[in-house]
């Protein structure tokens, strides 16, 4: 097993060990053929501008400009090459000749403008701050496109990478008034057809670049992870896993992994941390507390036992495979004597649950089982072991939508919260869970402190390419010394696949389809 990619690992729920009869078979390699993967739900909308398709099965239609590859680097994709401005305030992008959509549509400069309209500039795309700071574009030639920005654009390649909105669909898939018809895109795959229970793509013959080895690729929906689990031993799919696409518990992957199955588990880009909320319990202000609960649980424990030892005890925000993720700090190491005679100094006395003037030092724990399977069990687990120190801590569990309201409300005294992984990092998350006056929406904000953190991240914002290392680091070093939030674990990526399946990659992202590479075996 590799450790070294990325994935939210989703499983607590016991598997029985039912694939022990289960032997690999020796097959021989053979080109064309159907590549059948599981998916959790229907592919959904499929416009890539809105936000309603599965990531994945867009990106097997929909290429961007630039490619996010492995290790966090660019590589080209609908554009071979660009030229970021001095200043940071225009980028051009020379685009690649010869290609067309899968309607026989050229890609060039008007078809890229086309697209941009349709979002680049627009409010409801503010989240992007390329949206958000775009100026204009100027087409220089029929495949030289500028971008103008009204200030640099921190991530600004990251962004053009995403699955949504930044991908281009043909001007010919719409109608008269601009409404969106169909998936027609540049990439590999032509949709053939959809429904609730899955979908079907033949490979585009007239594609750009390296073709599939196969004909054929079939997305079958299977909600039930048991359910996926029997269909891979009955060869009735071949591959199942990812974050967004198909989960694969911790239980589930070591009992194939005990059947022989082809299981790959390689370290992610994502960290599960808790965060704190000292404005809705004045004990966590205190960071006398803070470190007493940073030191009063075991993360090894929680990984071995809860996670099958498939996820890593985590001490930074974002683990090392996320660029610019700074200097790496020690995981804190359980400590209960240390942690009690921290609690001791900070006016927290007696037995049991410890009392500060006349008030029991009392912690709300919310999780929830469909943001994270399995975070009842790590509360519980941290719900005992910090009771030792004399912390009490209660766990309320919600549903997603519940949550969604709870956590930008604010309505918890610690919660769950997972960085964004890539290909949003490191950017995403500093944004996103640290600057107070940045509107994420739902995700809610990890720590909240405007007068000392809202301008370290606003230095990062402005930093020049050669300053940008340390600017994080200022943020890194200060979430550390004021032990502003709880880094848990960092995350697997879990993928399975039969022994059909030759080649098989994680991908760079979690919205990526695994496909490239692979060849099929009769």
């Amino acid at each position: 097993m590799q450790l070294n990619r990325r994935a939210i690992l989703m499983g607590m729920a016991g598997l029985p060990t039912i694939l022990a009869s289960l032997a690999p078979i020796s097959l021989h390699a053979q080109a064309g053929g159907t590549l059948r993967v599981a998916a959790g739900k229907a592919a959904g909308d499929l416009n890539p501008q809105k936000y309603n398709g599965l990531w994945s099965v867009q990106d097997l239609m929909f290429e961007p400009l630039v490619r996010y590859g492995s290790g966090g680097k660019f590589e080209p994709a609908l554009a071979t090459a660009w030229q970021l401005a001095q200043d940071g305030k225009s980028i051009r992008f020379e685009l690649r000749k010869g290609v067309t959509f899968q309607d026989g549509t050229p890609w060039d400069a008007k078809s890229m403008t086309w697209n941009l309209d349709r979002w680049i500039g627009k409010e409801d795309y503010f989240w992007l701050n390329v949206a958000r700071l775009y100026s204009a574009y100027n087409v220089i030639d029929d495949h030289t496109v500028e971008l103008k920005f009204k200030q640099p654009v921190i991530g600004l390649l990251n962004e053009l990478s995403y699955v949504r909105p930044t991908r281009f669909l043909s001007p010919k898939a719409v109608d008269a008034d601009g409404k969106y018809q169909k998936p027609i895109g540049t990439g590999p795959w032509i949709e053939e057809s959809a429904g609730n229970d899955g979908s079907v793509f033949k490979r585009f013959d007239g594609y750009w670049g390296d073709k599939p080895t196969f004909t054929r690729l079939e997305i079958k929906v299977l909600p039930d992870s048991r359910g996926r689990m029997a269909a891979l031993r009955a060869g009735d799919i071949d591959i199942t896993g990812g974050d967004f696409l198909a989960p694969i518990k911790a239980t589930e992957a070591a009992t194939l992994i005990e059947a022989g199955i082809p299981v790959i588990i390689e370290q992610g880009t994502t960290a599960i941390v808790a965060g704190f909320n000292p404005q809705r319990n004045a004990a966590l202000a205190d960071r006398k507390v803070r470190e007493a609960i940073n030191i009063g649980f075991d993360r090894d424990a929680i990984c071995k036992v809860l996670y099958k030892s498939f996820a890593q005890p985590a001490g930074n925000l974002f683990p090392d495979s996320v660029p610019l993720s700074g200097t790496r700090f020690a995981v804190p190491v359980r400590d209960v004597a240390k942690a009690r005679a921290l609690l001791e100094e900070a006016g927290w006395v007696g037995d049991g649950i410890r009392q500060k003037d006349g008030k029991p030092l009392q912690i709300e724990l919310v999780v929830s089982e469909e943001q994270l399977a399995g975070s009842r069990s790590l509360g519980e687990i941290m719900q005992a072991q910090l009771g030792e120190a004399g912390i009490g801590v209660t766990i309320r569990s919600v549903d997603h939508a519940s949550r969604h309201s709870d956590i930008p409300a604010r309505n918890y005294d610690m919660a769950l919260f997972s960085t964004f992984g890539a290909p949003y990092e490191p950017f995403g998350t500093v944004f996103g869970l640290l600057l107070s006056t940045y509107d994420n929406g739902v995700d809610g904000k990890l720590v909240v402190d405007p007068a000392n953190l809202d301008p370290l991240v606003h230095a990062v914002q402005t930093a020049s390419e050669s300053a940008a290392p340390a600017a994080y680091q200022a943020i890194y070093d200060w979430m550390y010394q004021e032990t502003a939030f709880l880094p848990l674990f960092y995350n697997p990526a879990i993928w399975a696949h039969t022994e059909r399946v030759k080649g098989f990659r994680a991908p760079p992202t979690e919205y990526d389809m695994p496909y490239e590479g692979l060849t099929l075996q009769a």
